[in-house]
């Protein structure tokens, strides 16, 4: 099993989180799609579902040198959220990491400013939250943003991507209460392997869903 591009695997979890909303109920609910990528797959959720869609900005902190390689990640407000295990395999501290995550703010907070504006986050506490990215690979940037969701007192918190990593699936089964995944396969390498188009989004991308959803100005 492939998918076509990030439409195509929107339209899976959409199928999935209609039978769940059908089996189990789904009130009140707000999709958070983590950008770039995963707002081309939250686009036909939150259109099946009949909910608001916004964007939930979280940054990865990689590894020196090596910069695809998540030790951590990011997200608005929060302190970073370090792997301790990964740091201690690589011989990694906080302290050595500060710049990359100083870094990493910046862009965080610049997105926001970009896909936002003036335009407050949407309200999640008692609400159905779905938290929906186009994979998962490390798990880091899911976990902050579940965790920085979880703060604010959602009524339900559910993960769902098109396609992951089993460990880390397995891993954050903690963080929501549910963790919706159709495709975990066991030869996993990276999420772009699994989408025959897998073509890089840019904030273009992503302000052309939010602005059909929230029209208004933006600074930039």
């Amino acid at each position: 099993m492939r998918y076509r591009d990030r439409a195509e695997a929107g339209r899976r979890l959409a199928a999935l989180l209609s039978e769940m909303r059908e089996r189990d109920g789904l009130p009140d609910p707000v999709v958070l799609a983590l950008p770039r990528g995963g707002i081309a797959v939250a686009e036909p959720v939150a259109r099946a579902l009949d909910a608001p869609l916004d964007v939930l900005v979280v940054r990865k902190i990689g590894a020196p040198h090596h910069h695809e390689f998540a030790v951590g990640a990011l997200a608005a407000g929060d302190p970073p959220l370090f792997d301790a295990g990964t740091l201690g395999q690589l011989g990694l501290t906080e302290e050595r990491l500060a710049p990359a995550v100083a870094s990493e703010r910046r862009e965080l907070d610049r997105r926001e400013r970009r896909y936002r504006g003036d335009r407050p986050p949407p309200r999640v506490e008692g609400r159905t939250v779905i938290v929906v990215d186009d994979g998962l690979a490390t798990g880091a940037t899911a976990r902050a943003a579940l965790r920085h969701v979880r703060r604010r007192a959602p009524a339900r918190l559910v993960l769902a991507v098109p396609v992951g990593a089993p460990d880390s699936l397995d891993r954050l089964a903690a963080e929501a209460d549910t963790v919706l995944c159709p495709l975990r396969p066991a030869a996993f390498s990276a999420v772009g392997q699994w989408y025959d188009d897998f073509e890089q989004l840019t904030d273009a991308d992503v302000l052309g869903v939010l602005d059909a959803l929230h029209p208004r100005s933006r600074d930039g």
